[in-house]
């Protein structure tokens, strides 16, 4: 996926994204919120990151493991990324279909990239 498409992806879902986070949370906490927003511990994933994190899982790429090391998080962070924006996808009409590309390790992520740098990856969706 290119970087535009990755954005103007982002910017279709991250409204969506971004109310129902909220609606979560004010469930959880049984009401309105007690201190203003941005107070408080800070997400793991920015948006975008959690857009990226489920398009990868998506495509097979490599393991939730793999991907939560890719982005200095645990595996739990990424099933919950792949929870709240697989659906939030289906209802925007995005499919992701499956790369026949497997990584097992960052290194080899890191060597596929730098080996095909030069190339113009089509967009997934």
């Amino acid at each position: 996926m290119t970087e535009p498409a990755l954005n103007e992806l982002v910017d279709q879902l991250s409204q969506r994204l971004d109310q129902l986070r909220e609606h979560g949370r004010s469930r959880q906490r049984g009401g309105d919120r007690i201190r203003a927003r941005g107070a408080g511990a800070k997400d793991k994933l920015t948006t975008a990151n959690r857009v990226l994190a489920t398009v990868l899982y998506l495509r097979k790429l490599g393991t939730r493991d793999l991907i939560a090391q890719l982005f200095g998080v645990n595996a739990s962070t990424i099933t919950r990324a792949v929870h709240q924006v697989q659906p939030i996808l289906a209802e925007h009409g995005h499919t992701v279909p499956p790369s026949t590309a497997r990584f097992r390790t960052p290194a080899d992520v890191t060597k596929f990239i730098t080996s095909n740098s030069h190339r113009k990856i089509k967009p997934a969706c």
